[in-house]
């Protein structure tokens, strides 16, 4: 009886298991089909006149992945063509990097109108329009802010923010004031500056340029020090924006120093006497500079008294201190360093008005 899997009339003679096992081995996979390197046409393309049975499969795949490689070349090229034009076209991109403007300088020495008053520092600062001053940094407060056109409100408080602590530093520092360092000063300044700033500490000069006093305050330590380290302040900070990469902000203030001579002694030669500086400082800020905490000046105007007018007044401030007089300036305009208007054109010298020394 035939079994399961043989045909009705058995096996055929001399095949143990059939014809089947001779060719087992062989499997036509569909592997083994796309490998194959001629295809059969069908039975269309074989109608056709002096058609061949088979086909070529490679050529026809290397002609197939000829033009894919010739496409993929054409969309990389487009893709780099493209990237370029946007760059040059974005309207967004970041600005050039402009270099720093040279500072503008001018100081305005205050020659006094008879003899310096003298007296304990209390009472003189109670005697003078400072007496309603604020002390030292909360002096210089921060106007109500908001966004301006290119900059957010956090940019407009950092560049205020960063015009305030050059202020601190350059005005109300004791070793900035003593002369004994410039760095808390220099640290903040745009690199551009640097340079006009090192000449202006080491060779101060009347140019418009390399005045010391017009980046920062300094007494000679062996003349004057300080009589009571609370300095009194007051002023404005304004900001504005100049384009749509830069945001300038002008500090307009005033502040009143305490002094006595360095070398002691007694009577009226060691009492204390006021000495104001009134500082009007225009800043300019770009985005790098609010990045990196730091300034640029364009330009400073100072005026300081009680000081003898001359040569030399560009560089350490030169107060006059408590019974010292010069004689009377002969036409120079009065000025009162605490009125809080801008400056007026720059002079050699000015006359301190009456009403801006303490009452006795």
């Amino acid at each position: 009886m035939a079994g399961r899997g043989d045909p009705p009339e058995g096996t055929p003679e001399g095949l143990p298991g059939g014809g089947e096992d001779e060719y087992r081995s062989v499997v036509f996979d569909e592997s083994f089909v796309r490998a194959a390197r001629l295809q059969e046409f069908s039975a269309q393309e074989r109608m056709g006149e002096y058609a061949q049975p088979v086909r070529s499969r490679v050529a026809r795949e290397g002609r197939t992945g000829s033009r894919q490689a010739v496409l993929l070349v054409l969309l990389i090229l487009l893709a780099f063509g493209t990237a370029i034009y946007l760059g040059v076209r974005n309207p967004y991109q970041p600005p050039a990097d402009q270099r720093a403007e040279p500072l503008r300088t001018t100081v305005v020495p205050l020659a006094p109108q008879g003899a310096v008053p003298g007296g304990q520092p209390d009472q003189l600062f109670a005697n003078s329009p400072v007496a309603e001053y604020r002390t030292g940094a909360a002096g210089i407060n921060l106007p109500v802010v908001g966004r301006t056109s290119h900059f957010a409100e956090s940019q407009v408080v950092s560049a205020l923010s960063i015009a305030k602590d050059y202020l601190v530093a350059s005005s109300l520092e004791p070793d900035i004031l003593a002369g004994t360092t410039v760095r808390p000063v220099r640290l903040l300044l745009d690199p551009d500056q640097l340079e006009q700033f090192d000449r202006s500490m080491e060779s101060p000069a009347d140019d418009g340029q390399h005045a010391l006093a017009g980046w920062l305050v300094r007494f000679d330590p062996r003349q004057v020090v300080l009589a009571d380290p609370a300095t009194r302040v007051q002023g404005t900070l304004r900001f504005e924006e100049t384009g749509p990469d830069t945001l300038d902000v002008t500090a307009d203030h005033t502040f009143t120093y305490a002094l006595r001579p360095a070398a002691g002694g007694v009577g009226p030669a060691a009492a204390a006497s006021l000495f104001t500086v009134h500082r009007v400082v225009h800043f300019r800020f770009d985005r790098e500079d609010l990045r990196m905490h730091r300034v640029e000046l364009l330009a400073s105007t100072v005026e300081a008294g009680p000081q003898a007018c001359g040569p030399g007044s560009t560089g350490a401030l030169k107060p006059l201190l408590a019974g010292a007089r010069v004689p009377e300036a002969d036409g120079p305009a009065v000025t009162d360093p605490y009125a809080t208007t801008r400056p007026a054109a720059p002079s050699l010298c000015g006359a301190l008005a009456p009403s801006a020394q303490p009452s006795l």
